[in-house]
């Protein structure tokens, strides 16, 4: 009987690929925090987690029209990335606030431990049933 990895470790290694790319955009963010018309960025980290779920299990989006966004396309690469709206824009046309960004790394930073944490638990399960502990 082989394992299936998708069904063994569910949302988890998605999510956790999620984190990291959203931890990318925010670095980014903060990096140019001083840099004049740079405008901050982020995922929606819900749509898109959900959007992957729903492609793992065949449930995604279908185009009934040539229109359409192909939205299962946008989210096998990468997430979508938005423009963050900013509560109070510079006068340069910088709309990174830099305590928002840091605070929302720190969130996403705690989000990845606890993601990656339980994703280690799940292999550390894999493994005693492996092994017969």
């Amino acid at each position: 009987m082989a394992i299936n990895f998708n069904n063994a470790l569910g949302v988890h290694e998605r999510a956790v690929n999620l984190r990291i790319q959203r931890a990318e955009v925010l670095a980014n963010n903060l990096a140019n925090a001083d840099t004049p018309g740079f405008k901050a960025r982020d995922i929606d980290f819900r749509a898109a987690l959900g959007a992957a779920e729903a492609t793992s299990q065949g449930l995604s989006m279908t185009r009934t029209n040539d229109g359409h966004i192909d939205t299962g396309a946008a989210m096998t690469e990468r997430a979508a990335l938005l423009y963050r709206n900013p509560h109070q824009p510079s006068l340069d046309g910088n709309t990174v606030d830099a305590q928002q960004e840091q605070a929302t790394f720190m969130r996403n930073s705690m989000d990845f431990q606890a993601s990656f944490q339980f994703l280690n638990s799940k292999f550390t399960g894999l493994t005693k049933a492996i092994t017969g502990q």
